[in-house]
């Protein structure tokens, strides 16, 4: 079976200027693959261009095996979610407006995430930033899609709701959905991946599964997360 996605030396970037080079990933159903590294490394450029937001400046992607360039509306209608790094909710309208305006299972969303039941009737841009990115990855999760594409899902967020999130798209891998996660909280992430790629200045610097790179975190750590001139940037980004 073909993967659902996979970009073949892939080069992106804006205004044909790349921020990533050379970059070989895919994902198969069921699984999850993270995507890691520090802030500038090409995570969310990658993520954008296998979605269509982003054309790329040279190499190939893959869909079902075909190669395509496609926008992301049309991927979309071929089972890909996307979640971007800014919470994707109306902030103007209430929960089940939102989850309406979605084209969701709003039942399957709520079994995912019954924080929200209660808040149905209030306005989105009056719930936690936890429940808002609740609401963002149930819509998404909610139009019982093949592949999702997840930014920074933890971003601002308590390590509670974190796990919720992680949580629920582990549940949605397990069901058949393939994954591609961008994320920061390494250590969380890892529980929840199958496989992993480290990205540095756009180009993959580690690779392989996650249940191996556990055993390697102080050198994620050490090496390829910490920050010029942040100290300890390295350790908050994986508490």
């Amino acid at each position: 079976m073909a993967p659902l996605i996979e970009a073949r030396k892939l080069h992106a970037g804006y205004q044909g200027v790349p921020v990533v080079s050379d970059l070989d990933v895919k994902v198969n159903p069921g699984e999850i693959v993270a995507l890691l590294g520090p802030n500038g490394a090409g995570k969310t450029t990658t993520l954008l261009t296998l979605a269509g937001e982003l054309r790329p400046i040279a190499g190939e992607i893959l869909v079902d095996g075909v190669p395509t360039r496609a926008a992301l509306h049309k991927r979309a209608a071929r089972g890909l979610a996307l979640v971007p790094e800014e919470r994707s909710v109306f902030m103007g309208q209430t929960t089940a407006e939102n989850l309406k305006i979605g084209h969701c299972d709003v039942e399957k969303v709520l079994t995912l995430f019954p924080e929200l039941r209660p808040k149905l009737k209030t306005t989105a841009g009056l719930l936690s930033g936890g429940e808002q990115q609740m609401l963002s990855l149930g819509r998404a999760l909610g139009r019982n899609p093949r592949l999702l594409l997840a930014d920074e899902l933890s971003l601002g967020l308590a390590p509670l709701v974190v796990d919720r999130l992680l949580v629920a798209v582990r549940e949605a891998a397990d069901a058949g959905v393939g994954v591609l996660l961008v994320e920061q909280h390494v250590t969380k992430v890892l529980k929840v991946a199958d496989r992993v790629l480290l990205l540095r200045r756009g180009r993959v610097e580690l690779s392989g599964a996650a249940g191996e790179l556990r055993s390697r975190l102080a050198e994620i750590e050490d090496s390829y997360l910490a920050r010029p001139g942040a100290a300890g940037s390295a350790v908050a980004a994986v508490s």
